[in-house]
């Protein structure tokens, strides 16, 4: 089995670690068990260049200290569309550095792409897929974490309420969406013109701890680890395994809610206060849940035809963190995590592998149980909204986000190198 997250993002995007690097990023992927990265941000100049130098293309793949690399950008667009300003994201794959090429000669003619690892461009997604077509068949166009209120093709603030809507004729050339935290298959599953295309699963990290990268992933069965084997299986199914997802009330945008007065509330309960926050009686931003609801031509628990299978996993920082009460870059949750790591290798091991057994005789009663409870989808969770991150009710939950200054982070994730 080869696992995939093809959708990151460099140093070079805005909100993103400085250690976004190829370094960084080929060491955490072997922590995390991580086989194949997307590069991210093709379009940047800057980081282009280094991939160029650093990656080594060998049959149909590049590779880097053991991790596979694909070449992968995203762009943002914001434009008009059925008399309504849209803003959307979508996720690029290239099969070589030279089809790379044209694509940023192409995007050269758009606009700038220099300033910002996902660059801003005034097109729309048809003229996108167009250009994209006359360049190379092999271009993978996949609408990114296409749920989400702000910039998702299917987002509450800007989005459509089909694919075709969005594409139009050019429909025929999206094989693939991006599902997004805040959503995860079975939701996706209640929605009859999504059955056509497979659904991804991917970071968008934008640091490379093991609470970020690969947090959401794909698993493959491919015959041979190349951008044809994987292209084949996001437009086929064919060795497409299955989707390692986070539980979608984790996300940051699942319920409706209003973030500077710390309210959410799912769908049913927006509709009985007519969309306002009870706090403010300013507009709600609707979330991931309602909008799913709102399309949804099928009740939950439906499972189309060739679907491809889900396991929902949160990150082992996240489980240790809420065990102990305190934060994923602490001390003492590196150090629990390394423990577990020098003995079972890497995480994805220890999360959907390691025996309870064994587990007990490594670490403490309590993160062996909520290691198990996690791999049978047993945790309750304060769901996510307004770009708040949700948290697990079992124990006390620490904070998600990452440190403003990350020097003590790199310290106390220092003892996992000599695993390396």
């Amino acid at each position: 089995m080869q696992i995939a997250d093809i959708q990151i993002h460099s140093k070079y995007s805005r909100a993103t670690s400085k250690d976004m690097v190829l370094e960084t990023l080929a060491k955490y992927a072997k922590i995390k068990g991580v086989d194949i990265l997307g590069t991210g941000d093709f379009t940047h100049p800057v980081w282009l260049k280094e991939l160029k130098q650093k990656l080594k293309e060998e049959d149909g793949i590049y590779s880097y200290e053991g991790v596979y690399f694909i070449p992968s950008g995203e762009i943002s667009l914001i434009y008009k569309q059925g008399g309504e300003q849209r803003r959307v994201h979508h996720v690029l794959l290239s099969p070589d550095f030279e089809v790379v090429d044209q694509i940023n000669a192409w995007l050269d003619t758009k606009g700038r792409r220099d300033y910002d690892g996902r660059p801003i461009f005034g097109f729309s997604s048809i003229e996108l897929v167009e250009a994209m077509m006359g360049i190379s068949k092999n271009i993978e166009i996949i609408p990114a974490h296409v749920w989400t209120s702000w910039y998702g093709i299917f987002g509450s603030m800007s989005g459509f309420d089909s694919l075709e809507e969005c594409f139009q004729e050019k429909t025929r050339f999206i094989h693939t969406v991006e599902t997004g935290m805040s959503s995860d298959p079975a939701m996706n599953w209640r929605i009859s013109f999504l059955d056509n295309v497979t659904l991804t699963s991917n970071s968008d990290a934008h640091s490379a701890w093991p609470w970020r990268l690969g947090r959401e992933a794909n698993v493959f069965d491919l015959k041979k680890t190349d951008y044809e084997h994987i292209i084949r299986a996001f437009r086929t199914r064919e060795g497409f395994n299955s989707t390692i997802e986070v539980n979608p009330a984790y996300g940051k945008y699942h319920y409706d809610g209003h973030r500077l007065c710390n309210f959410s509330c799912a769908p049913e309960k927006t509709k009985e206060m007519k969309g306002l926050c009870p706090k403010c009686g300013k507009k709600l931003l609707v979330g991931v849940m309602s909008r799913v609801e709102e399309l949804a031509d099928h009740p939950p628990g439906r499972k189309p035809k060739n679907a491809v299978p889900f396991v929902s996993l949160i990150p082992l920082s996240e489980l240790i963190s809420t065990v102990t009460g305190t934060a994923v870059f602490t001390q003492k949750v590196w150090t629990e995590y390394n423990r577990l790591i020098e003995h079972f290798g890497n995480e994805f091991n220890i999360l959907m592998g390691a025996e309870k057994e064994a587990l007990a005789k490594v670490t403490d009663e309590k993160i062996t149980e909520i290691i198990i409870k996690n791999r049978n989808n047993e945790l309750e969770f304060e769901p996510g909204y307004d770009g708040v991150y949700g948290v697990v009710r079992t124990g006390q939950a620490a904070r998600k986000e990452e440190p403003k200054d990350v020097s003590s982070t790199r310290r106390s994730a220092r003892g996992i190198e000599k695993f390396l």
